[in-house]
């Protein structure tokens, strides 16, 4: 190991590091900290709290990760970040630790594309194979579904949630939930649609989004209030048995909205 870690590099005596993981110049890796084989740390990172890294990670390089987080009631508590494999986190991306107040950990799936000038604060739980472009900013308990895309200078409030399949144009406001399946944009954001290309593109059937823009429409164009839409949904999931489980998962996030749902 001792041969992948510059000589410039700081690695404290508690942390676990496996074998192949290379760690650049002037790189500092904290006490707690843990990272699995084929990981990449790149020069002039600085990772440290309570953090968990899985395998085949690469930070690229100036990146802070595993900070304290940036919320006044934070008092030294010992929560954690956890990063699961195969994620690329470019330049000056900031991924804090959570917070006593929520879950105590933040965490960020597999497979992600986390773009350079990105923050993602305390609590924010983000799923896996997002792409998050270039400045976007994320508050405080956001959590992000599989497969959302966020367009580059978006910022998202805190305690937001972004559905599976989401993707947000470049500079949009987030203030309120966006559902799964949607396209849009917007300062505020505005649903356009449902993002059609992503779905075939990860072996959606037409028959599938033909029944999720049903469901758009439902939620959008009817003048019907959220709980009126998911009962037609439910509706639409008889009318639709092949679309099924792609409309539950509509239905369970608008169920499960606390902070309401971004409208035309």
């Amino acid at each position: 190991m001792a041969g992948l870690i510059h000589p410039t590099a700081i690695v404290a005596p508690g942390a676990q590091l496996a074998d192949d993981v290379s760690v650049g110049p002037y790189s500092i890796i904290g006490e707690h900290v843990s990272i699995a084989a084929g990981s990449v740390v790149g020069p002039h990172c600085v990772i440290d709290g309570h953090t968990t890294i899985g395998r085949k990670n690469t930070f690229y390089r100036h990146c802070s990760i595993g900070g304290i987080p940036q919320d006044k009631k934070y008092n030294g508590e010992p929560t954690r970040l956890e990063i699961g494999d195969g994620n690329m986190v470019r330049e000056f991306v900031t991924l804090n630790t959570g917070t006593a107040q929520d879950v105590g950990v933040t965490r960020l799936g597999d497979d992600n594309w986390i773009m350079a000038y990105v923050h993602v604060a305390h609590d924010c739980q983000i799923g896996s194979h997002t792409v998050i472009a270039n400045g976007v900013q994320l508050a405080g308990h956001i959590h992000i579904g599989d497969w959302a895309i966020l367009g580059g200078l978006s910022a998202v409030h805190q305690f937001v949630r972004i559905g599976a399949h989401a993707m947000i144009g470049g500079t949009s406001s987030i203030r309120q939930d966006i559902p799964p399946y949607l396209i849009g944009a917007g300062d505020p954001f505005r649903p356009v649609g449902v993002n059609s290309e992503g779905l075939g593109r990860r072996g959606y059937t037409p028959e599938a989004i033909a029944a999720l823009k049903e469901a758009y429409k439902l939620l959008y164009r009817r003048n019907l209030k959220v709980e009126e839409a998911c009962e037609q949904m439910r509706n639409l999931q008889d009318e639709r048995p092949e679309a099924r489980e792609a409309v539950q998962v509509m239905i369970d996030f608008l169920t499960g909205s606390s902070r309401g749902i971004a409208r035309l």
